[in-house]
């Protein structure tokens, strides 16, 4: 196979990783501010809200233990995998 066909064939299957965070739904469900879990979990409002929002790159274990712990969850209530195909 040429390298130029093998670069676009590799290019096409390529899909970015997205992590969706679900934070809002697990708010609503438990009647909780985003300021009082802030507060409960020990982060800034700022830092939480970049996290509810999905503009998070990375989140320290650390932290998503104290969240699950907060809200009364597993990671998998938190988050999901969505896959999104390149364009």
């Amino acid at each position: 196979m040429p390298a130029e066909q093998h670069v676009e064939q590799h290019v096409e299957q390529h899909v970015e990783q997205h992590v969706e965070v679900h934070l809002d739904r697990l708010l609503a469900e438990r009647g909780m501010t985003l300021a009082e879990l802030a507060d409960r979990v020990g982060i800034t409002n700022v830092n939480l809200s970049i996290l509810k929002n999905n503009r998070a790159k990375a989140i320290r274990f650390t932290t998503l233990a104290k969240l699950c712990e907060v809200l009364e969850c597993q990671p998998g209530d938190l988050l999901s995998y969505a896959p999104v195909p390149m364009t």
